[in-house]
């Protein structure tokens, strides 16, 4: 493990550095106390639906809040190539036993309204799509524990559904720990994910910078720059039930170092995202197949 005394002096921002030892040190423990079990058989898909809510900012640095309790469907589908799962949708493109490549996507919701950006144009939505190589560096023998490497590279794209624009690209390396059983409670899985965030000089343009038309005295004209932009943490809790599903997360996110961390959209450099989620089973399938954790 590394000394206190490294995590500052080793080219990468201490705050991501301090994260990281304190993972690692989690998921060594982790691997301590999980027991084992043996491969399931479970249905090649799942159909249902329920409710989430969640409390995020408008935008990474934004003071300001939106609060969302929505209808969610919720599929699963356990195919040799696509894969969908409570987490993520995967299109998996290769795949060995240490290493796959496959399908990364993500977005942000439209912003309008916003104070810091008064008088600004409203933020579209915007979708992000790329490939992920992900290197399995660490699994039990039971596959009930297992550290991933994932390294996602995704082009983004901002539109009202009238255009397209691309505003550049976004690399997020997370190093992943997922858990199953986790502290011996059957059903109970837990998932944490800690990683730096990089994006390009357009991505930054697009969320951070000001035209100078839209400057003012509590509000200077800004022109972004790519590079290093923060820190991400998430940690999730999900439990399976005969019928349902029922999950939470939080995510820590700190966007001090960041390059645009100077702009004056930038309000808040610090803050946590939270949400939970039910949803009930409605049909699965009567194909089996053997569950890949």
């Amino acid at each position: 493990m590394l000394g206190q005394c490294e995590l500052n002096h080793c080219g990468v921002p201490a705050t991501f550095m301090r994260f990281l030892y304190d993972f690692l040190c989690a998921a060594a423990l982790t691997m301590l106390i999980v027991p084992s079990v043996l491969a399931s058989q479970v249905p090649l898909w799942e159909a249902g639906a329920g409710a989430a809510f969640i409390d995020f900012p408008h935008y990474r640095g934004s003071n300001e809040r939106t609060r969302y309790v929505l209808p969610m469907p919720y599929v699963i589908y356990r195919g040799d190539f696509l894969k969908i799962d409570r987490a993520r949708v995967r299109g998996q493109i290769f795949q060995s036993d240490k290493v796959e490549l496959d399908v990364s996507v993500n977005g942000s919701v439209p912003v309008s309204n916003n104070g810091a950006r008064q008088g600004m144009p409203n933020l579209d939505p915007t979708f992000e799509i790329g490939p992920s190589l992900n290197i399995m560096l660490y699994e039990t023998e039971s596959n009930q524990a297992q550290v991933e490497l994932r390294l996602p590279l995704r082009a983004t794209i901002a539109s009202d559904f009238s255009y397209l624009r691309d505003v550049g690209w976004i690399f997020q390396p997370l190093l992943n720990l997922d858990v199953q059983d986790v502290f011996g409670q059957t059903g109970w899985s837990l998932g944490t994910a800690i990683g730096p965030v990089f994006t390009d000089r357009r991505y930054n343009q697009y969320f951070y910078g000001i035209d100078a038309q839209y400057s003012r005295p509590d509000r200077s004209a800004y022109s972004a720059h790519g590079g290093y932009a923060g820190t991400q943490f998430v940690v999730a809790m999900t439990k399976r039930f005969p019928t349902f599903w029922t999950s939470g997360f939080m995510k820590l996110d700190t966007l001090r170092g960041a390059a645009f961390e100077a702009s004056p959209l930038v309000r808040t450099r610090q803050y946590a995202t939270v949400g939970f989620a039910i949803t009930w089973i409605f049909a699965e399938s009567s194909t089996r197949v053997e569950e890949e954790e």
